[in-house]
């Protein structure tokens, strides 16, 4: 039977969804909007890539699915908590995500805000309560994502990326910035599925996989701003045009929408070779990059 992403997808989509919502219901509805908040930030709908990650990850190293799925739903709701504050006015001021009002406007702003902080703490909670996993697996997860999501990863690149509007930045800041803000979770989700296999001690198989996830890490953002200048915002589920709006520097700004495509597919190729070092079947992580490059949403 010949492989399906899409399959796939959907599978680690329906599997991580259906494990966060079992999660959030284990907690006391002392405040119901703050936990309604919660749920419609991360069950909101979205392609999973970072779950997916974890698991495709894992599972092509021999990793049974149960003991990635705390780490997938964790990430899943650092992503999450990431998007409900880069939606807010003091941010982004999104009034659109995954082709639904924004959770401070299905809200309001103070919620939204309490959402986010919960979700993030909600994450390192997953983690230290993973029963599938030893001591020393749950402090490498534990900080792989802090390190990923925090000052030294996701939050640094926003930090950046909001101090660069209506400035002009070099492409090599412009990759730093995105290296980060993108790519930090996506290298830790590649990472945290490789953590908890046999192979863990494996150096050699830990850069090639880094490689990879560092090439497919800016691809999507690249792939983002090219979307953002020609994509359907009903396809996206956002507004385009809300980079241009806020005067941030892109790809296709820096480089030209023709030199945007040829970075991407540039990236591509390095994530390619990096996967024909690796020793097993690695089918689904290269469907993925060719899904990440080539999308339309």
């Amino acid at each position: 039977m010949s492989y399906s992403l899409s399959q796939d997808l959907t599978n680690a989509q329906q599997r991580v969804n259906h494990f966060l919502a079992q999660k959030l219901t284990e907690y006391p509805r002392d405040n119901p909007d703050l936990i309604d908040a919660m749920s419609y930030a991360v069950l909101l709908g979205g392609k999973r890539v970072r779950p997916f990650l974890i698991y495709a990850t894992g599972k092509m190293l021999g990793v049974e699915l149960e003991k990635l799925d705390h780490s997938a739903a964790a990430m899943e709701a650092i992503h999450a908590y990431s998007l409900v504050h880069d939606d807010l006015p003091a941010m982004d001021d999104d009034k659109l995500r995954r082709g639904k009002p924004t959770c401070h406007i299905a809200f309001d702003e103070a919620t939204a805000i309490l959402a986010g902080d919960s979700l993030q703490t909600f994450a390192f909670e997953l983690l230290g309560n993973d029963p599938t996993i030893n001591v020393e697996q749950k402090i490498s997860q534990i900080q792989w994502l802090a390190k990923s999501a925090g000052a030294r990863g996701m939050c640094l690149g926003q930090a950046i990326d909001l101090q660069s509007e209506n400035k002009a930045i070099s492409l090599d800041e412009l990759e730093l910035i995105h290296r980060h803000k993108t790519g930090a979770l996506i290298l830790a989700s590649v990472i945290m599925g490789f953590n908890l296999s046999d192979y863990a001690e494996d150096k050699n198989l830990e850069q090639h996989l880094t490689q990879y996830a560092k090439a497919i890490g800016l691809a999507f953002q690249v792939q983002d701003d090219i979307l953002d200048v020609i994509g359907d915002s009903e396809k996206i589920g956002k507004t385009v045009g809300s980079d241009e709006a806020l005067d941030k520097s892109t790809y296709p700004k820096l480089l030209g929408l023709e030199g945007a495509k040829q970075k991407a597919q540039d990236l591509y190729q390095v994530a390619l070779n990096a996967l024909e070092q690796i020793p097993f079947d690695t089918t689904a992580l290269k469907e993925l990059a060719d899904f990440i490059v080539n999308r339309e949403s």
